[in-house]
C-alpha cells in the first residue's frame, strides 16, 4: 500500500505483517517467526525485527517503488526446489510450465495470454 500512495510506511497499514514481524503478539500469530529466522539464518527474535526493519527502511530510502513482476507474475517465487515442489503440487494444472532462474532465485511462471477480443460486430 506504500507503492500504491496509500501510507507513507508500511507500519501504518494494518493488514501487512510488519508490525507482527516487529512486535509479535502473545496470541493469533500469523507470521511464523521460528520459520523466518531460520530462512533468513537468524537466530535471535530481536535480531529479526532489527534486520527487518532496517531492509525495510532500506527499500524506502531507495525510494524505487516499482513493481517487481516476479512477485506479481508468478505463481511460485523461491528457490529451485521450492518451485518443483509447487510444480508437483499443481499437477496438471503446471504442465508446459518451466521453474527459471538462478542460484536461489527461481520462478514458476503463470502463461500470459494474449488479449485477443473481437470488436468487430457480428450479424
Amino acid at each position: 500500500m506504500v507503492r500504491a500512495g496509500v501510507v507513507k510506511h508500511p507500519s501504518e497499514w494494518h493488514f501487512c505483517g510488519y508490525n507482527e514481524i516487529l512486535a509479535p503478539s502473545q496470541r493469533y500469530n500469523l507470521i511464523d517467526r521460528k520459520r523466518l529466522m531460520t530462512l533468513f539464518g537468524i537466530d535471535d527474535s530481536d535480531r529479526l525485527s532489527q534486520r527487518y526493519k532496517g531492509w525495510v527502511e532500506e527499500a524506502l530510502g531507495r525510494d524505487d517503488n516499482s513493481r517487481a513482476a516476479k512477485w506479481t507474475q508468478s505463481i511460485a517465487v523461491g528457490d529451485k526446489y521450492f518451485v518443483e515442489q509447487m510444480k508437483d503440487k499443481l499437477g496438471y494444472r503446471a504442465i508446459g510450465r518451466k521453474g527459471t532462474g538462478t542460484g536461489d532465485d527461481f520462478e514458476l511462471k503463470e502463461h500470459l495470454a494474449p488479449y485477443r477480443a473481437n470488436f468487430t460486430g457480428e450479424m
